[in-house]
């Protein structure tokens, strides 16, 4: 069983946002199947789903909040912690994983000092752990937001981060 990485950082939603979301529930509550486009909505105007975001979901579909945790947990799609200014994807599939990717990950985690599924506390970089991203050829590889980096060794990692430092 895996474990499942709630996030401390602090939720700051907007009341904008709430009042988004619950229009946009109040347009689904009586369609058929509402509770995954409502969460896929949610996810979209929040970027994550925190659990005061999921309670929302639940009490204006009137569905019981451990069924919403219950599918937010289930699809890879939806994520409960924030992402980071600049997220990074690290690939973990399996030719990623036989060149390496396992020790740049924890060479991301031990600079960053934050686990796979983690924030900093400041808001600027988020580590994903990810199966194949498609650039077997460039193994091991990863994104940081858009820009892929490929034939990596965990010496890069400095460098790479280097690049996002605001």
């Amino acid at each position: 069983m895996s474990k499942i990485n709630l996030t401390t950082v602090e939720f700051k939603g907007t009341k904008e946002q709430e009042k988004e979301l619950r229009d946009k529930l109040a347009l689904l509550k009586n369609t058929p199947g509402p509770l995954m486009p409502a969460l896929q909505s949610a996810q979209d105007i929040y970027g994550y789903l925190p659990i005061e975001v999921q309670k929302i979901v639940a009490e204006e579909l009137n569905y019981p909040l451990e069924e919403v945790f219950g599918v937010v947990t289930f699809y890879s799609q939806f994520t409960l912690n924030p992402k980071g200014k600049h997220n990074i994807s690290i690939c973990l599939g399996t030719a990623c994983y036989v060149k390496g990717a396992g020790n740049l990950l924890e060479r991301f985690e031990k600079e960053l000092d934050i686990k796979a599924g983690g924030i900093t506390p400041d808001g600027k970089f988020s580590i994903v752990a990810t199966r194949c991203i498609g650039c077997c050829g460039l193994a091991p590889v990863l994104t940081v937001g858009e820009d892929v980096y490929g034939k990596l060794s965990p010496d890069d990692v400095p460098g790479i981060l280097a690049k996002y430092v605001d």
